[in-house]
């Protein structure tokens, strides 16, 4: 059931290294298509609807969510692989998996935790992305996790951004020296470009960013003008949108462009071959990526450190604190089944695995509970 026209340097599902638990299976789906099925339906996924992107659920319906944002990333990286001829499954498992370990309230979350675990292991959301896939999730016989093929596993961990690198001992068994697949690589650019447009969109509707801003970015100048070329008088809600929907073109034909380059210039014609790369082969040209660069200066400076935003950074900050350190000193607090964990997991990772999957909103509820003497426990 392979694709007959992968690249000879495509990961494929009859080369996988397999399951870390063998299991009788109902049908007969591709190893990398059933994966994509068990993430879309463990709780984890479900549970990304209401974790925070930029924007925390309850300050407006329109913004994206960690659950929007994977299904962008995965329609984006879909749309790449289908270019360059590389395996949409895994592709569009890894996509819907990158953020299945975040924390609510976005990277302030994942922030607060990290300290709070300090003596303790840490916290990195990439390795708590494995440890659900491998560990948390509870919904087959014989085993804990959700048993995923070795590829789409390396490729969780090995997910790399300016906010993702998790450590070198949760790395040890995936091969740590090599690259990942052309697959996995894909994520980490399709997640960027994602990302930084969304957050773009969001940013405009919010009122925290405006186009006299933007206009300030060649990326953006360029594409705004190209769109006002392409469709003379066209509303401003809607010139805004084409422009990003030009602007995410813009960047995939860069990096498709860019990459197969790459590929035929090093001679690549195997998987192997990939892995053994000095540096990964999916990428920007150096043109598209200063541009890009610049429009991911401006969102950290004009976007996630808007003043708004930071009075929710530290409210939430509070938040986790006061619930992580509520747990600890009384963790009868806790639900029977996060304390039978205990003997196995610790009592503190057990309490971050319950705090880093809870949604923003749970979060907000559960601190109010333990806050307000009227609220029902």
């Amino acid at each position: 059931m392979e694709r007959p026209d992968l690249a000879p340097y495509a990961a494929r599902a009859s080369q996988s290294r397999g399951r870390r638990h063998s299991e009788p299976f109902k049908d007969d789906r591709p190893p990398f298509e059933r994966d994509r099925d068990r993430i879309i339906h463990c709780a984890a996924f479900r549970r990304l609807e209401y974790k925070t992107q930029v924007f925390v659920n309850h300050e407006g319906d329109y913004y994206r969510t960690r659950l929007t944002h994977s299904l962008e990333v995965a329609q984006i990286g879909r749309g790449i692989a289908r270019q360059l001829r590389l395996n949409e499954d895994l592709v569009e498992a890894l996509s819907l998996a990158h953020d299945l370990g975040h924390t609510p309230f976005g990277h302030t979350g994942e922030q607060v935790l990290n300290r709070l675990m300090a003596d303790f292991g840490g916290f990195e959301h990439n390795q708590q992305s494995l440890r659900v896939v491998e560990i948390l999730e509870e919904r087959y016989p014989g085993f804990t996790g959700l048993n995923l093929c070795w590829e789409t596993r390396e490729g969780i961990i090995k997910h790399s951004t300016d906010y993702d690198q998790a450590a070198d001992a949760s790395v040890a068994e995936y091969d740590p020296k090599l690259r990942p697949t052309l697959e996995a690589q894909i994520i980490d650019l399709a997640d960027e470009i994602a990302y930084n447009n969304h957050d773009i969109d969001d940013g405009l509707k919010a009122g925290y960013i405006g186009l006299e801003d933007l206009d300030t970015l060649s990326l953006w100048r360029d594409t705004w003008r190209r769109v006002e070329g392409k469709f003379p008088g066209l509303d401003r809600q809607r010139h805004i949108h084409q422009t990003i929907s030009h602007l995410i073109g813009v960047l995939i034909d860069d990096l498709v462009r860019t990459t197969e380059d790459g590929l035929r210039h090093a001679g690549i014609t195997t998987q192997e071959e990939v892995r053994r790369q000095p540096r990964r082969l999916v990428r920007l040209s150096d043109e598209i990526r200063l541009k890009n660069n610049e429009l991911k200066i401006f969102l950290r400076n004009k976007l996630y450190r808007h003043y708004k935003v930071e009075r929710m950074r530290v409210k939430a900050e509070r938040i986790l604190e006061s619930l992580f350190e509520n747990y600890r000193r009384h963790p009868t607090l806790l639900p029977y089944e996060i304390q039978d964990k205990f003997p196995q997991h610790g009592m503190e990772r057990s309490i971050c695995d319950y705090v880093a999957g809870m949604t923003d909103r749970f979060a907000m509820d559960e601190y109010i509970r333990f806050h307000e003497p009227y609220e029902r426990a």
